[in-house]
Order: structure tokens, then sequence, then C-alpha cells
């Protein structure tokens, strides 16, 4: 290892007596952060943050909160999507220095909706060691307290703030058979809501706001309730991570929407046969449709 002297004390003060924290052999840390309340770092991440050369944060102002509730002085670096490009070969600089440097974004585990992902592959490249310290993350924690499926799950982070846009992402979404998880803002909850509900129908979900926070909030509806009520004003400061439940009535129930639909299209067009369909069985029109679209490219395909 080359002898870097270091700019600040190896320490960290996590019972409010100072620690000495070992010297960490080179490569790239992803540690993860708190999502909101300081207190669910890991012993292991306060070591390791102590104990590197630098930390490299979205946001210098964010990440300098938790080192210093926890009296770490280590150096800190922005890294972020805005200068990656010019930040990237100053941390690889640094790892070739054989350098410890720690990733962090500003909650949670880094790279998840969150930039590195170029970091790691080029650092993994060029032969450094690449090492994860697991913890907190928004994900994995609305999945916990959802009481939704949890044997599949599909993370789809944020959906386009502009409506069209969006609703076209949603018709993409409709019909994955998983539970989806999706980060929204307080500003736009709201849209997003009533769009989902269009799409979807009325699927059970959970709207998860402000997460281990002092306001924390945790609301369970079918998401047309719950598109009613951040309509009708329903609280909307902070950051929510929305869960919604698979596709309605799988198994048995969809094998007879589809059956339905083969008979229908015999006789109709795609649009007559979904909205006979639709009315029917009571399912949303757009998920029919969607089926529709499967079974006739499965019929044209058989048909090679």
């Amino acid at each position: 290892m080359a002898n870097n002297s270091k700019a600040h004390l190896r320490r960290y003060t996590p019972f409010g007596t100072a620690i000495e924290a070992p010297e960490v052999a080179p490569g790239l840390y992803l540690v993860a952060t708190p999502i909101g309340n300081l207190g669910d770092i890991t012993l292991r991440a306060l070591e390791l943050l102590a104990g590197a050369d630098v930390i490299a944060c979205e946001d210098t102002r964010v990440t300098r909160k938790l080192t210093e509730r926890y009296g770490i002085t280590t150096p800190l670096t922005p890294y972020h999507e805005h200068n990656a490009t010019q930040a990237r070969p100053k941390l690889l600089a640094r790892l070739a220095d054989d350098q410890a440097v720690a990733l962090v974004s500003d909650a949670g585990t880094p790279l998840i909706s969150d930039p590195g992902y170029k970091l790691v592959r080029v650092a993994s490249e060029g032969g450094h060691a690449v090492r994860a310290l697991p913890g907190a993350s928004a994900v994995l924690t609305a999945l916990s307290v959802a009481g939704l499926p949890t044997d599949h799950f599909f993370f789809e982070g944020f959906l386009p703030p502009k409506q069209i846009a969006r609703q076209k992402r949603l018709a993409a979404l409709a019909n994955i058979p998983a539970t989806l998880v999706l980060f929204e803002s307080g500003p736009r909850i709201a849209a997003a809501l009533a769009d989902l509900a269009a799409a979807f129908g009325p699927r059970a979900a959970v709207t998860c706001r402000e997460l281990t926070k002092l306001h924390e909030s945790v609301n369970r509806a079918d998401l047309e309730k719950l598109a009613r009520e951040y309509a009708a004003g329903a609280e909307t400061r902070g950051e929510f991570v929305i869960v919604v439940a698979p596709p309605l009535d799988r198994g048995e129930t969809a094998d007879n929407v589809d059956d339905l639909l083969r008979q229908a299209l015999t006789r109709l067009s795609v649009k007559d046969a979904v909205s006979e369909i639709a009315l029917a069985t009571g399912r949303p029109r757009r998920e029919v449709y969607q089926r529709a679209l499967v079974l006739t490219r499965t019929s044209v395909d058989g048909a090679d």
C-alpha cells in the first residue's frame, strides 16, 4: 500500500466515546446510509467511513450531517450525475494510488436510483477491489411494511414527470406479474396516483411517506381510493415510495379472460372485443386491451 498521509483523524464516535478506526484496504466501497433516521447506520459503515481516505457523495451538505453526527472527519468530495464525467477520473486516480474510496448516496444504498454504476464498472475493469457494505434501502423498507406479495417485485424508480410519458410507461408496466415499487416526489404524488388508478384500476397499493423519519406515514388502500385522497388534499410533503400489488385475479381468472377474448376476437375487432370483455368481467379496459394484444400477436406468430 502506498504511504498516503491522512489529513483526518481516523476516528468515529458511535456512543459518545471516540473509537479508532482500523486502516482500510485500498478499493472502492459502496456504503449504504440511512434513508432518514441517522440511527440506522451500521457500525461497519461508520468504521469504514472513518477509515477511508475520501467519501464521494451526491451532496456534501447532506452527508456532512451524518459524518458530524458520528464525529467522522474524512474529507468529502461531490460525485453526482452532473459532475461525474469530471469527478470519476479523480476518484480512479485515488484508487490507482492505493487509496480507500467510499461512495455514498444522499440516502439508502448507492446505485439504487442513484449515480455510481459507471464508477463501479470502470473501477472493477481496472482491477480495483469493489466491495459493498449493505444497509438501509427505501425499496426494501417499503416492501417490508406494505403487506403486499414480496416473492416477486419490480423496482421502477421514478416515473416520467410529464403525464403523456408517464401514461405510456404505466401501460408498459401494467401486466408485469410482480409487486411494483416506485419512487415519487410530494408535488407529483397526486398526479402519479391518478394515472396509476387509470392504468391499473383498483389494485391494492400502499403509499409510504418519509420512511423512518419523524413524520413517517403508511397509507393502505386501492389505487382509486388513494388517488381520490391525494386529489382531495392528503399530506404530500416529503418523499414517497409507492408499492402496488401485482395484476388482480391472476391465475384461473386471467385464463378465463383470455378464453373470453379468444372467442370475442373471432367475431369482433380488437377494440370491440376489449370493450365487451372489460364490461363483462369488470376488469380494467387497459388491462384487457394488453391481453388482447398478447393474444393477437401470439396468433399471428403461430400462423408463420
